[in-house]
């Protein structure tokens, strides 16, 4: 191939032929051996240097190696060096860099430096004697690598000593090294959500994938192809404008950056911890904190820069920015309307518009707030409570009977019972006063005031009156007067005088005949 360097023996027998005796260049190929291109490579060379037979022949190997083709491994003084493959490997990962383009800027700088395939050909070398996941290309700003340690950090109870194992929570970016850690209580999804939000803060921006393994905070269904992403997860992630990659199961160099980023963790953070005590889960992450500003200042002996330095050069550029509000973890939960249009969340029940009975819905319950979602959207929200067993209602949520029904109260039913009268008010207060609960009275003393509209309130008001005297405390018992009449025969004592004058009548002997 024109490309390759042609063995010594065969570069002059190609010349001899064709400088010496003029033959044509595919009859050189065919006696020779070799393509078409090498033989006009060779011959286009010698006449470029203006060589002819006589010159050629008096060269030796090397001499005519070097006037033709350069020399090799840098013998010829006036050759540029070599490029800094590690510098190759880190411009790569910058969004539309090619090794083509950095070739160019290459020769720009040293116009005679080496060509485009040995330019390759060292940068290829170089990458063969790295690790296989350093052969990733990763772009800036393209993806975040997350995912918990194994090894875990410890709190220690003040009051108790009761030793507590806690989560590390590590993210990497991919195309710096730039690492983020921090200590968590659990694995659970409001602090798995939790950590990345804050490691999207420490970085002052978001990455464009997130690449997580397959746990169930992040991925709800696992799967190679169509992996279910967990739905507050998946939540975050629309919020913050970037998407979830999870890694394939059993595939590690999917997220051989976490990997490796996991284990510079344990041997740079958590064995420094290992002699040391904390009480609070504050106090592990501001040490925490500490040494992972550390680590990131820290130079990398392969690209001779630290993490932070290659964040600021390639990463920070390339990542989304930040939404104006902070994302607000809710947790989610399918719930069924119940009978009396309410549905539960933390044993406690919020009403629904009671068109929507028996129908399935969707909660998403935030520390402060609680929103409720149909088909076509939001169908209510309310203020977030915890008391447990108890209801929390809108108005407009309840049937017309309901809404009515629940605008009565006990001081309502006295203040209408007073417009009959004091007799009236006080029956409807003894009523209220002699239930367990005041709501088993509206309906008897609702069905009083409606007697106001057979018998008028003059009837009524007596009515009362007599079953207060009567010690009676039912609505049965002031229609039984009423319909009996027993009202007038109180109103008839009511306007008796008080004293009499005495009876006399010639059959009365009066209290002196006995005397």
């Amino acid at each position: 191939m024109a490309t390759t360097r042609l063995r010594m023996r065969q570069l002059r027998e190609i010349l001899r032929q064709k400088l010496k005796l003029g033959l044509a260049h595919r009859a050189i190929a065919q006696s020779v051996g070799v393509s078409l291109g090498a033989v006009a490579t060779a011959v286009s060379r010698a006449r470029t240097m203006g060589l002819d037979w006589a010159q050629v022949e008096a060269l030796g190997d090397d001499a005519l190696e070097e006037r033709l083709y350069g020399g090799r491994g840098g013998k010829r003084a006036d050759r540029a060096p070599l490029p800094d493959a590690a510098q190759l490997h880190i411009e790569l990962r910058r969004t539309g860099v090619t090794l083509q383009l950095l070739h160019l800027e290459y020769l720009e700088r040293n116009p005679n430096g080496y060509r485009y395939t040995a330019f390759c050909a060292h940068y290829s070398r170089w990458l063969a004697t790295r690790s296989p996941p350093m052969r990733q290309v990763h772009l800036a700003g393209a993806k975040l690598f997350v995912d918990y340690s194994g090894k875990k950090p410890v709190l220690v109870d003040p009051k108790t000593g009761e030793v507590t194992e806690v989560e590390l929570f590590v993210g990497v970016l991919g195309a710096s090294n730039y690492t983020y850690a921090e200590a968590t209580r659990t694995q659970r999804v409001g602090d798995w959500i939790g950590s990345h939000v804050r490691a999207f803060e420490d970085m002052g921006g978001v990455a464009h994938a997130m690449v997580p393994d397959q746990l169930k905070s992040g991925v709800s269904v696992s799967c190679r192809y169509e992996p279910g992403i967990q739905r507050s997860y998946g939540e975050m992630a629309r919020h913050y404008g970037t998407v979830i990659l999870p890694a394939r199961p059993g595939h590690p160099r999917d997220k051989a950056k976490v990997e490796a980023g996991v284990r510079i963790a344990q041997r740079w953070i958590l064995a420094r911890l290992r002699n040391q005590t904390f009480f609070s889960l504050e106090e592990l992450n501001e040490r925490i904190a500490e040494l992972v500003v550390e680590l990131n200042d820290r130079t990398m002996r392969v690209y001779g820069a630290s993490r932070r330095e290659l964040f600021e050069r390639l990463d920070r550029p390339a990542l989304l920015p930040l939404p104006e509000k902070r994302f607000e973890w809710g947790d989610w939960k399918s719930v069924t309307v119940n009978i009396d249009y309410h549905v539960e969340f933390d044993h406690h029940y919020y009403s629904v518009p009671h068109a929507l009975l028996h129908a399935k819905l969707d909660v998403r319950a935030t520390a402060m707030v609680v929103e409720i979602f149909g088909p076509s959207g939001r169908v209510t929200s309310h203020v977030r409570s915890f008391e447990r067993g108890r209801h929390t209602t809108q108005s407009e949520h309840m049937p017309k009977s309901h809404q009515k029904h629940a605008e009565w109260t006990p001081s309502r039913i006295v203040h209408w019972a007073e417009t009959m009268g004091p007799q009236t008010a006080a029956l409807a207060s003894a009523i209220l006063a002699d239930r367990p609960h005041p709501e088993q009275g509206y309906r008897s003393c609702l069905g009083i005031l409606r007697l106001a509209k057979r018998y008028g309130e003059v009837r009524v008001e007596a009515a009362c009156a007599r079953a207060m005297s009567a010690g009676a405390r039912s609505y049965r018992h002031v229609e039984s007067i009423l319909k009996h009449g027993l009202d007038r025969a109180t109103a008839a004592e009511s306007t008796r005088p008080a004293t009499q004058p005495p009876l006399l009548h010639s059959n009365v002997r009066g209290r002196g005949y006995y005397q």
